[in-house]
């Protein structure tokens, strides 16, 4: 009777420490959280995407200035038509510098690229 107390006992042992010693039972499994990026990959990261916000910005306000040259440029074309050989408005002046400033900037702008 000892015996197959002993025997008893030994198998409630198995059956309870099984999970844990790879028996039959599911076995759920964590895996270790993804560490996070050390510092210096945070850092490119944050760099290249405040370099990509630039990068729209600076291609909106190319749009912006294209739009704003075509106006004055038709601006500048409107005044031409209206003078003649022999009258040079300082409005047709001003509208050129201003055209030529802005057409500048653009330059700038993409050379930036």
């Amino acid at each position: 009777m000892r015996f197959q107390l002993t025997m008893l006992a030994l198998a409630v042992l198995i059956l309870l420490t099984a999970p844990t010693l790879g028996g039959s039972f599911v076995q759920t499994r964590q895996f270790p959280a993804q560490p996070p990026p050390p510092e210096d990959e945070q850092r490119i990261l944050l760099e290249k995407e405040q370099a990509k916000k630039a990068n729209l910005e600076r291609q909106a306000q190319l749009r912006r200035d294209a739009d704003q040259l075509l106006k004055l440029a038709t601006e500048l074309k409107q005044y031409v038509d209206k003078s003649n050989e022999n009258t040079l408005s300082v409005d047709v002046i001003k509208k050129a510098a201003e055209i030529e400033r802005l057409a500048r900037s653009v330059k700038d702008k993409m050379k930036a690229n």
